[in-house]
């Protein structure tokens, strides 16, 4: 009797190798929203239901002293088609109404190493993150090992390379005004997330 040939797993491309691939399109400025307001607000949650999904991360201000605990996340984003809010949490509403979007069972929220997440918006939120696609555990079912990632995604599936800067990486999200640069980074974490949903479900990996 044969013996089943074992599947070896799948892995993703190296930095290097996504590095010659040519740059992932993302959002640009005026697709960025930063709500403040409660209007501002109402108006993102109201746009983000009617879509019924999101690509989702958080961003928070680093630790660098052993033992230091963090008080994120301090920035929570949510991409659409064609746009992101990146809701900036000292401001009241913009907790309030992230925590409405984080808790609903109704709208479906896309990202990477979303297990990771679920502490600390537990602690920040007093609530769980529900109803959620988690894109490593995805490409895990695929045969992809460990933790694929953003960047290996998009340079599985659209050849392209999705650069991260370190130095905007350990940025102080916790600023009250976020600079060019973090508007854009957190953005397209989400947006990426949502564009990598997008191509597992035209390769058949995601029923739609």
């Amino acid at each position: 009797m044969d013996t089943p040939k074992k599947t070896k797993p799948l892995t993703a491309p190296t930095k290097a190798e996504t590095s010659l691939l040519p740059l992932f399109q993302g959002l640009t400025l005026d697709q960025i929203e930063t709500p403040t307001s409660q209007a501002d607000c109402q108006k993102a949650i109201e746009e983000i239901a009617q879509a019924k999904i999101c690509g989702f991360d958080t961003e928070a201000k680093p630790t660098f002293r052993k033992g230091q605990i963090s008080d994120g996340p301090h920035v929570v984003q949510y991409a659409l088609t064609n746009k992101a809010f990146i809701f900036q949490l000292h401001h009241p509403e913009c907790l309030k109404t992230a925590a409405k979007i984080i808790e609903s069972k109704e709208i479906l929220k896309v990202g990477f190493g979303l297990n990771n997440d679920h502490k600390q918006i537990r602690h920040k939120f007093k609530t769980n993150l529900n109803h959620t696609l988690d894109l490593d555990q995805t490409f895990k079912n695929i045969g992809y090992r460990g933790q694929i990632g953003v960047r290996g995604a998009i340079g599985v599936l659209l050849n392209q390379c999705f650069k991260k800067s370190k130095s905007t990486t350990t940025s102080n999200w916790a600023a009250k005004i976020l600079s060019t640069r973090q508007l854009i980074y957190a953005a397209d974490d989400a947006y990426a997330a949502l564009k990598v949903m997008e191509a597992l479900q035209l390769n058949g990996h995601i029923k739609p």
